[in-house]
């Protein structure tokens, strides 16, 4: 009899009593473009994943396929009426670009953790206290209440008996929710919960490209509550959101960044690869340090010359993006700033990352990147 049910449901086309262990999706054999797609004689296997994720786990390949935003939204706004302890994690190298700012509106009063992921990518010498105090006067600008501020690395699993313990002390009798922007290391966290803390045998999908997590994905824990993966919300102000797949290994650095420092004159330049550029335009001759991916190589030049050249070069010398992928981005937005004097500001362009004003004489700058990326002056990081 229950065979007979299996057999029927998988002539429907649609699995409705399974999940994918993955991502969360709800899967169904029907429609191959459409979320959830498995073969229907897949289904047989003890632990189900969805096409799209087995070929992100095995072949590392990217999907087009993504939730909506509203849908994003839907699901975070579920939290609010529920005994929840919500575990924010956020990227450092992507600090003000991954922080959701809106999320006091969608927990209620549930209390947040602040997981700042990928310290891993900061210079060693880094004084950690500082970006503790850093990081605690953003997210009150960015109107966050938090509970505790937990700096870790999911990629080296330091921090991660500190985030163990903030969870046992502020859980009570509450299921925890993950919740995040795409890329900042939701997956790869819990999977390390679900390692240590649970029996289960799945892992959720983890990879490097937007939008892994399709929908909740709940890991029963002993006492009968869950940790709940939230999607990543995929904000469109991210370089991560905008480039190709063969792009984003290029701007999302894997290792320790070296800080570049540049002495510039004024009416000089710094082009990053392909990907945007910064502009001294006024002031008296100072250095600027630089951090991002080294894979973004850094081009100097004068600035009367920097549009041509990057019309002629784009692309090729100043590459990567490819020439072919980098028309498809948005024409570039110049932004400019007056850096008043004796202040500590960084110039940061989300997703790629960051110019540290180092001058004490104040300066006019400029930065460009594609249209709809954010681009803003924030006090100084490191």
């Amino acid at each position: 009899m229950a065979g007979g049910g299996k057999k029927v449901r998988e002539e429907q086309g649609v699995l409705n009593a399974e999940r994918c262990s993955g991502c969360g999706i709800k899967l169904q054999s029907e429609h191959k473009d459409q979320p959830g797609y498995i073969p229907a004689q897949a289904i047989q296997k003890e632990i189900v994943i969805c096409q799209r994720c087995f070929r992100i786990k095995n072949y590392n390949e990217s999907s087009s396929i993504t939730v909506e935003q509203d849908e994003f939204l839907r699901l975070l706004s579920q939290i609010g009426g529920k005994e929840a302890l919500v575990i924010h994690i956020v990227d450092i190298f992507d600090f003000q670009g991954s922080i959701i700012s809106g999320l006091q509106r969608f927990v209620g009063n549930n209390p947040v953790l602040l997981a700042v992921n990928k310290i891993d990518l900061l210079p060693k010498v880094t004084n950690w206290n500082k970006v503790r105090n850093w990081v605690q006067k953003e997210a009150k600008e960015a109107g966050i209440k938090v509970e505790d501020i937990i700096l870790c690395s999911a990629k080296q699993s330091s921090g991660f008996d500190r985030l163990l313990d903030a969870v046992a002390e502020y859980r009570g009798n509450r299921d925890v929710y993950v919740v995040g922007a795409t890329n900042v290391g939701k997956s790869t966290l819990i999977n390390r919960l679900i390692r240590d803390y649970s029996d289960l045998d799945q892992e959720l999908t983890v990879s490097r490209y937007p939008g892994t997590t399709l929908d909740m994905v709940h890991i029963p824990l002993d006492d009968g509550h869950s940790i709940i993966d939230t999607p990543g919300i995929m904000y469109p102000s991210r370089y991560s959101e905008l480039v190709s797949p063969e792009d984003l290994g290029a701007i999302l650095p894997d290792k320790p960044l070296k800080p570049a420092v540049y002495q510039l004159n004024e009416g000089q330049s710094l082009f990053f690869g392909g990907f945007g550029r910064f502009d001294f335009i006024q002031g008296e001759r100072q250095s600027f340090t630089c951090f991002v991916s080294g894979r973004a190589p850094i081009h100097r030049t004068k600035l009367e010359k920097a549009d041509e050249l990057f019309e002629t070069h784009g692309g090729e010398l100043l590459s990567p993006p490819a020439r072919e992928n980098l028309h498809k981005l948005p024409a570039w937005t110049r932004h400019e700033f007056r850096i008043p004097k004796n202040s500590r500001l960084d110039v940061f362009i989300s997703g790629l990352g960051w110019i540290k004003i180092n001058g004490e004489t104040g300066a006019v700058v400029a930065a460009h990147a594609p249209k709809g990326i954010k681009v803003m002056v924030r006090p100084s990081l490191i």
